[in-house]
């Protein structure tokens, strides 16, 4: 071989190598499966991705991304496709796996399709699947997620002696929860001492439903009893635990009590939320303190928080209720601004206290506001005349 033909050899051989590496450099990154699947937006195609993309065994195990598919397609109002990607489940023997089936019992919990959840428990062991309490607090949280509260007392008293299954604490908390839903809050303070009869331990979650329903439920000294046994037995707090005495306080006007808390928390290693600051400013509306109020609410942004549906909710009402109805457009139009989520009931009791404050013109700048937002799709209703 003469030399000029080595060299057109080599050459042709270096281009080659040029060429592909390039092309591997321009081509764009594939996507991964979840993205694949979270990137769509038509329900019907959802559903497509998602069972091919199931046949990859890395994705069945995701959990997030399942979860948010179902979420998705219950916010579409597609329950039908719930049950199609769901069902699609059986073809894999990831079924026999006792932790693959309670997620998929707990999915079908979080549509609200709560036969489906028991339909699957039922048929766990022609799958060779063992039925442990770990089925069987899913089975009551799909229960319980789909506000069947009733079926949960009912399967926690039949089940576990019936399945030789011995309830745990997660279990306990499940009922607790379907228990203060119902109304039953004595009922559920009862349990505390069945928990602690049967060995186990109640935890931050047992004492955050039953402090919240306590407060809510205007049981505020049931709420401090149960957060002085939650100090007594050391059960760690975190903020929601905080949160629901927060709220607890300002509903009863303590504002002294409601400050000390605030500054505990701050010293704490847990951050106070929206919600805290919520807590703070209904306090103080509560006080008639519209003044201290607007301040908290200038702290949600100060701590990197977006204020929510409630915030506007307590503190838009109580500056009409004083007649500080700048404040209160002022407010409302930076929910405009800044993409804020306000209720539709709260902009329709702005506008009308406006109108009966002879502040039609605000009103009707409000109601213009609300018709040309692409965020907030809404159907305010202005008086024909003033009240």
């Amino acid at each position: 071989m003469s030399f000029l033909s080595r060299l057109l050899r080599v050459n042709t051989s270096t281009i080659r190598r040029f060429s592909s590496s390039s092309s591997a450099a321009i081509s764009p990154p594939k996507k991964s499966l979840t993205s694949i699947v979270n990137d769509e937006k038509n329900p019907k195609r959802i559903v497509e991705k998602f069972k091919k993309a199931c046949e990859s065994e890395k994705f069945r195990d995701n959990i997030a991304v399942y979860d948010r598919t179902v979420r998705r397609l219950v916010a579409a109002k597609r329950l039908h496709f719930v049950k199609e990607i769901l069902e699609e489940q059986n073809k894999y023997r990831d079924t026999s796996r006792e932790g693959f089936t309670a997620r998929i019992i707990s999915l079908y919990g979080k549509a609200g399709m709560f036969e489906n959840a028991q339909k699957v428990f039922d048929e766990m062991p022609e799958r060779n699947c063992k039925r442990s309490v770990l089925s069987l607090n899913a089975l009551l949280g799909a229960y319980c997620a789909s506000k069947k509260f009733d079926l949960v007392e009912e399967l926690f008293s039949e089940l576990p002696s019936k399945l030789s299954i011995k309830p745990d604490i997660v279990s306990y908390n499940t009922l607790i929860k379907a228990l203060c839903e119902k109304g039953s809050l004595p009922g559920a303070v009862e349990l505390l001492d069945e928990i602690e009869n049967k060995g186990l331990k109640p935890d931050t979650f047992t004492f955050n439903t039953l402090l919240l329903s306590s407060y809510l439920n205007g049981q505020f000294e049931l709420g401090e009893e149960i957060w002085g046994k939650m100090v007594e037995k050391n059960v760690a707090k975190d903020i929601r635990t905080y949160n629901a005495r927060l709220l607890g306080l300002a509903n009863e006007t303590k504002s002294k009590e409601l400050l000390n808390l605030f500054e505990e928390l701050k010293t704490s290693e847990i951050e106070p939320d929206v919600y805290s600051f919520n807590a703070m400013i209904r306090g103080s509306i509560n006080a008639e303190k519209i003044d201290e109020a607007k301040s908290w609410y200038k702290e949600i942004a100060e701590h990197g928080y977006h204020p929510d549906k409630a915030t506007f909710g307590v503190l838009l009402p109580a500056m009409c209720k004083v007649g500080d109805f700048e404040s209160a457009v002022e407010l409302c139009k930076e929910t405009f601004s800044k993409r804020y989520l306000v209720g539709p009931a709260t902009l329709q009791q702005l506008v009308d206290e406006l109108v009966k404050g002879s502040k039609r013109e605000e009103a009707e700048e409000i109601v213009d506001l609300a018709k040309t937002s692409d965020f907030i799709k809404l159907k305010l209703v202005l008086s024909s005349k003033e009240e």
